[in-house]
């Protein structure tokens, strides 16, 4: 069964396409060039891509920061730490632009089921990593696309991280064979070559993660 994964290059998205892949789907993986900030990201997806076995990486390029509205497109700072409610790192309707191209490639390949690693137990307060948001999501893909107006194929939205914590996360990829020396986290890349900040949100969610684990973050060695 061909399934569309989505894949920064991160974490939650490298182990959801693990899992993915570890269930049988032919594996399909998509990343976004959209002039963000931690740009490196896309090279650890190609890594990450490469590694576990996708039958295609497809990355689509476009430009947010003429949009704008976030520290990751724009030239807002990067916040230290974490923040309460919906982070300034938060890009506008971010998912909701990603999942359209994975639902538009997924009609196209004739694949029922996108996979998205959006997490809500330790996740930086994101609205479009919500249960109710990917359910509406999958509804929606269901009423726009011809291949399931047509009664050929239906539309299911899998968030296999949705309800783990970041340390189980990388239990369970590590469990899969997952190399977490092949992702990136950090939103402000520092130095060339470029090296994690250790002070951003994500940075800080990484660390945590990885300590509660008991597994040292192979890309600090």
């Amino acid at each position: 069964m061909k399934a569309v994964v989505l894949l920064s290059g991160g974490i939650d998205s490298s182990t959801t396409l693990a899992i993915a892949k570890n269930e049988g789907f032919e594996c399909y993986a998509i990343s976004f060039d959209y002039a963000q900030r931690h740009r490196i990201e896309l090279d650890f997806a190609k890594k990450v891509a490469k590694h576990i076995g996708v039958k295609e990486h497809l990355i689509i390029s476009f430009d947010l920061r003429k949009i704008g509205g976030s520290a990751l497109t724009s030239e807002i700072d990067v916040p230290a730490g974490t923040q309460e409610g919906i982070p300034v790192t938060y890009v506008p309707a971010r998912n909701t632009i990603f999942l359209s191209f994975a639902l538009a490639w997924a009609e196209v390949l004739n694949a029922p089921f996108i996979f998205i690693g959006a997490n809500v137990v330790d996740y930086s307060g994101y609205p479009d990593c919500r249960p109710e948001y990917l359910q509406a999501f999958e509804r929606m893909a269901n009423l726009a696309t011809k291949i399931s107006v047509e009664g050929k194929l239906q539309f299911k939205i899998h968030a296999p991280l949705l309800y783990l914590t970041k340390a189980e996360i990388i239990k369970k990829g590590i469990e899969l064979g997952l190399d977490y020396s092949l992702t990136w986290s950090c939103y402000d890349p520092q130095g060339d070559p470029p090296k994690p900040c250790l002070k951003c949100p994500s940075c800080l969610f990484r660390l945590k993660a990885f300590e509660e684990a008991g597994i040292k973050d192979p890309l600090l060695k």
